[in-house]
């Protein structure tokens, strides 16, 4: 698709929910080289004035920023509100955290927050955006899951639980809007050059095929209009078709023994 095209059909404005860091920041970024105006979602309000700044400076957009912290349950409707007036054509919702070990030993309070901002996010945002997006006839929800999504993960178990609604909620979503000139795309990523490895007690150096984030958004970008779900590392989609063929129970097994190291 042409930059042209590309803003016509998702433009004039695209929200991206955490977009401080990572996969989100760099979504931003490209979309801003597309020229499309953005809002830029985060609890990190320095960092999001410091991006909007600059790219206002370098692709001449206009970059909204909204601090929220996704994991309050007033969180949507404050992004819904502060957006009522724009005409949002593209929905990134990439906001998401997890946590590796074992699940007893995971704080309550990280797993009801990883729930909020992992699952009931997303799906508020859709339930949001949907009838905007239908009253315009075009545009576009991008959906972050996970490789983790597609089976439960041990000592990865609520985030890999929470990815698979996501999962189950794009596919839903891509079937109900395709008709309708709305592309829904659910991003199930592989390891990926960010913050949250760090966060989430992972050394990103022991890890196999890392993909920088901004080939990680530039891959889902292109294929945009290619659901419901798209891999961006073929490395890890191979590694996870490989799992999801065996017999499940050896499956999880083998998972498990391979985290244990």
């Amino acid at each position: 698709m042409s930059e042209n095209g590309f803003k016509e059909r998702y433009g004039p404005v695209a929200l991206v929910t955490g977009a401080s860091s990572g996969i989100g920041k760099s979504f931003a970024e490209l979309l801003a080289m597309k020229g499309l105006d953005l809002v830029l979602v985060a609890r990190r309000v320095q960092r999001l004035d410091e991006l909007a700044s600059r790219l206002e400076k370098q692709c001449g957009v206009k970059a909204t920023v909204c601090e929220t912290d996704l994991s309050d349950v007033t969180a949507v409707q404050q992004i819904l509100d502060a957006t009522s007036t724009l005409d949002v054509g593209l929905v990134i919702s990439n906001a998401g955290f997890g946590f590796k070990g074992s699940y007893a030993s995971c704080d309550p309070k990280v797993l009801a927050d990883m729930l909020m901002v992992n699952c009931n996010t997303p799906m508020l945002l859709a339930h949001g955006f949907v009838p905007r997006l239908r009253k315009r006839g075009k545009g576009g929800i991008v959906l972050t899951s996970s490789v983790e999504g597609l089976i439960g993960c041990p000592y990865s178990t609520g985030y890999s639980a929470t990815k698979a609604l996501v999962i189950a909620l794009g596919e839903g979503l891509w079937a109900e809007l395709q008709p309708e000139g709305i592309d829904v795309l659910t991003l199930c990523p592989g390891a990926t050059e960010s913050e949250s490895a760090g966060l989430q007690g992972i050394d990103i150096s022991t890890l196999r095929n890392v993909m920088p984030s901004d080939e990680v958004a530039r891959l889902t970008l292109e294929n945009i209009q290619n659901g419901p779900v798209f891999f961006s590392s073929e490395y890890y989609r191979a590694n996870f078709d490989k799992l999801l063929s065996m017999p499940r129970r050896d499956a999880l097994l083998a998972i498990a023994r391979s985290m244990k190291k």
